[in-house]
């Protein structure tokens, strides 16, 4: 069942009441229960107290159950009320739920109904306040944990978006799924998420990309002696090391059929058996999930779960690509300089002028990454004060030939097709025009970089941009 943070409590004058059905939920995995005999003394524990669920009986001495309900829906209107009594009145249980009473059972209540209603309200609390939380993130322009964000150089609204997003969920145990192309930093996002959340436990990172699913079960759950051949002493897997923290699965993606499955059921169900044991394990674990392939897609075309997507995507993080927020280029190119100058034991050089428009006009297939592997390889380069523009140009070149199409004027707007016959044929004029007019949005406007793409010199590109104005 979910765990609430925040105790469920229980009110009954019943001693015996209280122990039967608190030992319920602890069976259930729920340790946080608050047992109460005494009606009166609810209120003034909700003033010291954060709670999820209350569970309350209607027939009490002093406080009845109904005058108590009225209490806590006008101070506390946000904690759900079950009411849980011997009363059989349809009429008392339709008046209960008007009062505002989450849900009306009587004893003795089956022990399935019991769980899955206290399961229920303890989901519906958790969304309204992560509603409340995103909501007050989402309108307030500061980060309350901006610290946790400080390895994450950015100037991207976009980033900060998701920024006050992450500070919105930290504390939900649901799921994360991080999605976006290699080397845009989901990892470093997740451990974000990780600092803000506040858990006591580990952060664990594993890749589970080409992992048998053997080795997917032994490396989350570990095994017991002579689980298999080999298996020489216990082991605890990585889900027990990462016991009251997070867990990270990198390529979730790539994963199996058969491990699908058992994530699955540890999401749902929040227990595993470790390989060779027949002794349940229960966890209390933070998934999140990166990848870098499209999800949906795979859904569709029946490569991953369609019932393990949207658990895994109860919350969902898109990280747009580098050419996507070139106003962080400036920032990490002095960030990587930097890094890589006192790596390298250097003085750190100068960056060109030109550098910045250069990069800005440039795809970035591998994103940030790339951006770091760069300027490493520029500053490793450098003999004088100033990075050399001739050791961008050449990668970047390099890179466009293998990854980008060559522009071709004479292609239709379908970018494909070849044009017809009768279609009408460009004149040297006019694909002269598309190739300037492309050099220059992919420079950034910089007709010095553009002059260069297009093999001529600075002042013949002028020259042409001058008589184009003129006609």
């Amino acid at each position: 069942m979910n765990v609430p943070k925040k105790p469920v409590i229980l009110v009954d004058d019943e001693e015996q009441i209280l122990i039967s059905y608190s030992m319920i939920l602890r069976t259930a995995g729920m340790d946080n229960v608050i047992t109460v005999q005494d009606s009166e003394k609810v209120m003034a524990l909700l003033e010291d107290k954060d709670v999820s669920v209350i569970v309350i009986d209607l027939i009490m001495p002093r406080l009845s159950g109904v005058e108590l309900l009225n209490e806590i829906k006008i101070d506390y209107p946000n904690i759900p009320v079950i009411v849980m009594t011997a009363t059989n009145d349809i009429e008392m249980a339709v008046d209960c739920m008007k009062k505002g009473a989450f849900d009306y059972m009587v004893k003795p209540v089956e022990k399935r109904r019991f769980i899955s209603s206290i399961e229920k309200a303890i989901v519906i609390q958790s969304l309204q306040d992560e509603v409340t939380h995103l909501k007050k993130h989402l309108l307030s322009e500061k980060l309350i944990n901006r610290d946790a964000f400080s390895s994450i150089i950015t100037n991207s609204r976009k980033m900060m978006a998701i920024f006050h997003y992450v500070e919105a969920i930290a504390g939900s145990d649901r799921p994360v799924c991080i999605s976006g192309e290699t080397g845009v930093g989901k990892e470093l996002l997740a451990r974000a998420i990780y600092d803000v959340s506040g858990l006591d436990g580990e952060f664990i990172a594993v890749n589970v990309a080409g992992l048998d699913d053997t080795m997917f079960s032994d490396t989350l759950f570990g095994h017991k002696k002579g689980a298999y051949s080999g298996a020489d002493n216990d082991r605890d897997g990585l889900i027990a090391r990462a016991e009251g923290g997070m867990l990270m699965l990198d390529e979730i993606g790539d994963l199996n059929g058969n491990s699908q499955l058992k994530l699955l059921r540890l999401l749902e169900e929040r227990q595993y058996y470790p390989l060779g044991s027949d002794i349940i394990r229960k966890s209390d674990v933070r998934i999140i999930a990166t990848t870098n392939r499209d999800m949906k897609s795979m859904v569709s075309d029946g490569t991953f779960r369609k019932d393990l997507f949207y658990r895994l995507c109860t919350h969902a993080i898109q990280i747009p690509a580098l050419r996507d927020r070139i106003e962080d280029i400036p920032s990490l190119v002095d960030h990587f300089i930097n890094e890589s100058s006192l790596s390298l034991s250097k003085t750190r050089p100068s960056c060109p002028a030109e550098l910045i428009s250069l990069l800005s006009g440039y795809g970035f297939p591998g994103n940030i990454r790339e951006l770091q592997t760069m300027i490493f390889d520029a500053v490793a380069r450098h003999r004088s004060g100033k990075l050399s523009l001739s050791v961008f140009r050449k990668i970047i070149n390099q890179n466009q030939m293998t990854t980008q199409p060559v522009f071709n004027p004479l292609e239709n707007g379908e970018g494909s097709e070849k044009p017809e016959q009768s279609d009408k044929f460009p004149t040297l004029k006019e694909s002269e025009a598309h190739l300037i007019s492309e050099a220059l949005k992919r420079s950034g406007g910089n007709q010095r970089l553009a002059a260069e793409m297009l093999g001529m010199s600075r002042q013949a590109l002028n020259k042409r941009l001058r008589r184009s104005e003129r006609s």
